[in-house]
């Protein structure tokens, strides 16, 4: 009978879907209906905000509602990116490939048991198979562990080498100055790269100086010398979020405020030649 019990226990589990308030979908949740297909040569970054009360089928939403080739999301969990990936598939008919750049466990942040906490970082989510995945922490993360995770993967039809990273938080300048040195050398083995993050820092602040030698943002008025209007990607106004290129060329771009995060999702088109 006990185990009679369990088999049901799960059968109802697996109807009812997962009961997390992060990511919970009801019974009754209507499914939308499917994208035909992601946008080959579009990328995405967005930094999805943690903690924050914001539910996964949210976040799967926003991102399902622009079907990039690729994604890279920062402050993200383990377990939320899982759920993320689900819904892509199991909502909106689109279906991704992961890779983990975690850099630290922290129970506040991602939950799970507190002798064994969630883990917690960058993700890259690609519509096309990723290799050669690295996953770096920075010799010094600052207030917080912060890393980069890198893979080769395709976007237009071209491969790429692909970079997803979070920088230190805004008061350390110094150690985000370190931290863009270390990407930055990575970048330059690269003819062809992208790279996407959270930079917490403004497009004229010191410390982007090695990543403005070697590629330029997919906005065309950000850069270290302001040249026009700069969008900002944050709820305070400022530019904190990049699309770095290398060799690739920005068709179009879009910065797009979401009540799911105090980070605007930033997207662009790509020509890769």
């Amino acid at each position: 009978m006990r185990l009679l019990a369990g088999v049901m226990t799960v059968v109802c589990m697996l109807l009812i879907g997962p009961s997390a308030p992060s990511g919970a979908v009801s019974a009754g949740t209507p499914l939308v209906e499917p994208v035909r297909d992601v946008v080959p040569n579009r990328v995405m970054t967005w930094n999805i905000c943690n903690p924050c009360e914001t539910s996964n089928v949210d976040r799967a939403a926003e991102i399902a509602a622009y079907a990039p080739q690729v994604i890279g999301l920062q402050e993200a969990c383990v377990r939320d990116v899982e759920l993320i990936r689900d819904y892509l598939e199991n909502l909106h008919g689109l279906v991704y490939h992961v890779a983990y750049g975690t850099v630290l466990r922290n129970w506040g942040r991602c939950g799970g048991a507190p002798w064994s906490p969630g883990a917690f970082g960058q993700a890259v989510l690609s519509a096309a198979p990723m290799t050669d995945v690295v996953t770096e922490e920075y010799p010094d993360g600052g207030s917080e562990d912060r890393g980069y995770v890198a893979v080769t993967t395709t976007v237009g039809g071209r491969s790429v080498r692909v970079f997803n990273t979070h920088l230190a938080q805004r008061s350390q300048e110094e150690v985000r100055a370190g931290q863009v040195r270390v990407l930055a050398a990575e970048t330059a083995r690269h003819d062809r790269a992208i790279l996407l993050g959270d930079f917490n820092a403004v497009p004229d602040a010191p410390e982007l100086a090695s990543m403005w030698a070697l590629a330029t943002d997919t906005d065309p008025q950000c850069g270290p010398s302001p040249t026009g209007t700069c969008k900002p990607t944050t709820d305070w106004q400022l530019k904190f979020d990049y699309v770095f290129l290398r060799g690739i060329t920005p068709l179009d771009h879009r910065v797009l405020p979401t009540p799911a995060s105090d980070h605007h999702v930033l997207h662009t088109d790509l020509d890769l030649g």
